[in-house]
């Protein structure tokens, strides 16, 4: 039960948490009537999903996805146990670099060792469960609040970093400027503890801006 109530797992979840969000944030029912109910985002959880993010990181988005497929494909199954019996050279010919290769095989080590329960987050709070991430080698604040977001939809993970949601936010609640991430980050304490559900709606102001130039 604990799980269920702190993560988003279907449509109706998200709905549900836009609504509240409305009548806790009242600036906010406008947004929503310009980008109706946000669409949910979810991806695979657990080890898999944590390293299709950190594969994607500082490279372009055909560039992740053709490193992805070269790494996923190349074990069989993919699982942090396999990661971590291999080479790095093996994982630097897929196309990984050594930081993303000692970062991966690091957490495949934390998951050996049972010292890291990454479904296990998703029950866990926001700001605990960032922090745990964060302090893996090679995984960043917008690293950690993604994989929060998409892979376990967790209520209250809060990428305060994501461009595109300082857009959103720049838009929806009429500032002069792009927040940094520090403002960012202050602005959405006033979410708590729907922020994931923010994060959706200012993702879907950008797409209905830009939908309509």
């Amino acid at each position: 039960m604990a799980r269920a109530a702190k993560t988003f797992e279907t449509q109706a979840d998200l709905n549900r948490a836009i609504r509240a969000l409305v009548n806790q944030d009242k600036r906010l029912a406008p947004v929503v009537a310009i980008t109706g109910m946000p669409a949910l985002r979810r991806r695979a959880s657990g080890f898999a999903g944590l390293a299709q993010i950190i594969t994607g990181q500082q490279v372009s988005t055909a560039a992740a996805a053709a490193i992805w497929g070269r790494v996923s494909a190349a074990f069989e199954p993919f699982t942090a146990d396999a990661v971590r019996r291999t080479t790095p050279a093996r994982l630097g010919r897929l196309g990984l670099s050594a930081a993303k290769i000692r970062a991966l095989k690091g957490i495949a080590a934390e998951l050996h060792h049972e010292r890291l329960d990454l479904d296990g987050l998703a029950s866990v709070d926001a700001d605990a469960a960032h922090a745990r991430l964060t302090a893996l080698h090679g995984v960043g604040p917008w690293t950690a609040d993604v994989y929060l977001l998409f892979c376990l939809g967790h209520r209250d993970a809060w990428p305060a970093a994501d461009l595109a949601i300082q857009e959103g936010m720049r838009i929806g609640l009429g500032l002069e400027a792009r927040p940094t991430t520090k403002a960012a980050t202050i602005l959405g304490d006033a979410w708590r503890p729907y922020r994931g559900a923010a994060a959706h709606l200012w993702w879907a102001m950008v797409h209905a801006t830009r939908s309509k130039t």
